[in-house]
């Protein structure tokens, strides 16, 4: 039985991540902006930044943003360090006054680790002890 139960939290665990890494995306780059966080209402605080992709021919600028307690991961961020930034894909659509529907895409990052730095993040380990 408790060979069952290892096994079975062991798959368990391998399946979560495997969702989680169908909704996350990567990208590698220099910093070019760090913003301060700004409080956006009671309930949500937000803090933008740039990195700029250097992968193609045609070097990109990608903002990115953090929300809510890990806006505090930048705090060890410099501007021109090189990072790694795990982010997933946010949309929703807002009405304006005039009834017309607009998109909006963030790109929501939850990690940040320095190239040649120990990893800053706000993910916590689920290990479980099997």
């Amino acid at each position: 039985m408790m060979i069952l139960l290892s096994i079975f939290g062991k798959t368990l665990r391998i399946l979560n991540q495997e969702i989680k890494d169908k909704n996350m995306y990567k990208l590698k780059g220099r910093v070019k902006a760090v913003n301060q966080t700004v409080q956006v209402s009671d309930k949500f605080a937000k803090r933008e930044f740039v990195v700029t992709d250097e992968s193609e021919k045609y070097p990109q600028d990608i903002m990115l943003q953090l929300t809510q307690d890990k806006c505090d991961l930048l705090n060890a961020v410099t501007v021109n360090q090189e990072v790694e930034v795990s982010f997933n894909l946010r949309g929703r659509g807002w009405t304006n006054p005039q009834g017309e529907v607009k998109y909006f895409n963030t790109l929501e990052a939850w990690k940040i680790e320095l190239i040649g730095a120990p990893v800053v993040s706000a993910v916590q380990s689920d290990d479980l002890p099997f």
